[in-house]
């Protein structure tokens, strides 16, 4: 992969994040996904390597790195398994970013400190049976006591590191008729009382992140842990979202490169009528598309993430990096199974796994029809 325009310390992050994945993730990789388990040495060693919270200040027990960089580890990361990949995506673009962007001085040295270092995980909590791509929809409700704290009901639905998760930022409707300026956001503790969540998904792809519902029945949760203002959870949502499509971007870059250098290898030692099939003119323009593909979508992503980094706004970018990258990982995973033939289809050679994992990433964090119509909107916008 090219260096174009990375720094030393860039090019650095690069490489550590590939020995850890080659060295760490790499051997576990097939045997996790046949058996949906949760890589829970592999995310308390990411912790300790400070990939957790990648962007958090040193102040907090993070790595004070910027976004490109933490898209460079995301790739490699999830290049080796998508699952670990999704894991750290959500713990620190997600929960992470907001914490140390809307939160106040005690939340951050009560959760942020403990997020960025790996002591705990976090959870982003949006989506819910009826409210999906249009998250104004939140069922789930916030009241205050007499005390002046909250009090939550409702339910969350395909909550990442739902079963693992030690802190989840849980969006709820507070002011009804307010509409989507009545939602809040509020950090809840893992085994609160009322707060439950329910079996794991048996997923199609990324299988060893966990995936579940949760349940909130009459949670009190104390005023101390309403994240940002009253009333602004939304527009914390669609901020955070922002950027934590330009890590899934990322990720399903990284799930792209995998089944291309894979397709590449498998074709230089596969011969048939007499040579390696790379030598037949299909394989060639097949892996000459898949490469293309996968530059134009990192540039797309790096293009985002540098101006994440400059405080630009970039939902039309972040937007495109993340709609292009993920179809670019269906296409090439598709590709990578053709390229392997009747060997493509087994869980042996990998590429299947890849496929299985790119398909999620046109759906989470904004489904692609979400993307087309943030970047039309962005582009008619007067």
């Amino acid at each position: 992969m090219p260096s174009f325009g990375l720094t030393e310390t860039q090019q650095d992050i690069r490489e550590a994040a590939r020995d850890f994945a080659q060295n760490a993730i790499a051997p576990t990789a097939i045997e996790r996904d046949k058996s949906a388990e949760f890589p829970a040495d592999i995310v308390k060693q990411m912790g300790e390597l400070g990939f957790m919270g990648m962007m958090v200040s040193e102040e907090y027990g993070g790595a004070g790195l910027d976004y490109v960089s933490y898209t460079l580890a995301m790739e490699e990361i999830s290049k080796v398994d998508a699952s670990v990949g999704v894991i750290m995506s959500v713990n620190n673009s997600l929960v992470c970013w907001a914490l140390e962007n809307y939160g106040t001085e005690e939340q951050k040295q009560k959760y942020l400190t403990k997020l960025a270092t790996g002591e705990m995980l976090g959870a982003y909590c949006l989506s819910e049976p009826e409210a999906g791509s249009d998250a104004t929809q939140q069922r789930t409700t916030a009241e205050l006591d007499a005390n002046g704290d909250w009090i939550l009901n409702g339910t969350k639905n395909w909550i990442t590191n739902g079963t693992s998760a030690d802190v989840f930022l849980v969006y709820a409707q507070a002011d009804k008729e307010k509409g989507y300026k009545g939602i809040n956001c509020y950090i809840v503790e893992k085994g609160q009382e009322g707060f439950t969540h329910g079996v794991k998904e048996d997923k199609l792809g990324i299988r060893s992140s966990d995936t579940c519902s949760l349940n909130f029945e009459s949670v009190k949760v104390s005023k101390d842990n309403l994240l940002g203002e009253n009333g602004k959870g939304f527009y914390l949502a669609m901020n955070t979202l922002n950027g934590g499509r330009i890590g899934i971007g990322a990720q399903a870059l990284g799930i792209a490169q995998g089944a291309f250098e894979a397709a590449v290898q498998y074709s230089k030692e596969r011969k048939a009528f007499g040579k390696p099939i790379s030598n037949l003119q299909a394989i060639q323009f097949k892996l000459a598309d898949m490469s293309m593909k996968i530059e134009a979508a990192r540039l797309l992503i790096h293009k985002a993430a540098a101006m994440r980094d400059a405080g630009e706004t970039c939902i039309r970018e972040a937007s495109e990096a993340k709609l292009f990258a993920s179809k670019t990982a269906v296409e090439v995973a598709l590709e990578a199974i053709q390229v392997h033939g009747g060997y493509g289809y087994v869980r042996e050679y990998q590429v299947e796994r890849f496929l299985r994992d790119a398909k999620i990433t046109e759906i989470y964090e904004g489904t692609s029809e979400i993307q087309h119509n943030t970047i039309a909107r962005a582009l008619l916008k007067d």
